[in-house]
């Protein structure tokens, strides 16, 4: 997709995150709290797949490419599935980057909303001087080991989820998308890390 519609669809985000936050808690209980830009988005303008974003939760932890409870279902009303974006669920009680969220540029918050100013500088290719500095090699590697221990938790009890109800009646397409979730995020992290 061309560079305005990348931005376009970034923009439109922000708004549903925006939207969003003002529905009621009992229809929808997971609670976005930040829309973060990455990625190609933050470099010059150019022709781009996907867009690369990630979603803050106020959720203790979300291990890396696992989704929380209830975020199918606000995917689902903010159209996600339809859009053309790579998304990351992530807590808002740890950092938001790693070694794939380089460096990212919050563009909505529940607390201060659409952030203007960012998604103009993202729309002229002028992000870098948004980005927060880079982290150092021990930083990284410290960020890393953390989420390679909650990767391996969750593959751990996602593997016993999926064991205990593997021969019981009813769909086990959740349980094991979330196992194939745990196990991606673990693996993903242990080939950066070897």
């Amino acid at each position: 997709m061309n560079w305005t519609r990348a931005v376009h669809h970034l923009t439109t985000l922000a708004t549903t995150c925006d939207d969003m936050a003002g529905r009621p808690a009992s229809i929808f209980p997971l609670r976005v709290g930040g829309l973060w830009a990455a990625g190609g988005l933050l470099g010059r303008p150019r022709e781009l797949e996907t867009i690369t974003v990630a979603l803050t939760v106020d959720v203790a932890a979300v291990p890396w490419l696992t989704e929380p409870a209830g975020a199918k279902h606000w995917a689902s009303a903010a159209r996600l599935p339809h859009s053309p974006a790579e998304v990351h669920w992530r807590s808002a009680h740890a950092p938001v980057w790693n070694h794939r969220l380089e460096r990212p540029v919050l563009v909505w918050s529940a607390a201060d909303g659409v952030d203007d100013e960012a998604l103009a500088a993202i729309a002229d290719g002028e992000a870098e001087s948004l980005r927060p500095p880079a982290p150092t090699a021990d930083e990284l590697a410290a960020r890393l080991s953390d989420e390679l221990a909650l990767s391996l938790r969750a593959l751990r009890d996602r593997t016993g989820e999926y064991e205990e109800r593997r021969w019981k009646p009813g769909k086990l397409e959740p349980v094991s998308d979330s196992l194939w979730q745990a196990s991606a995020g673990y693996l993903d992290l242990l080939d950066v890390i070897k």
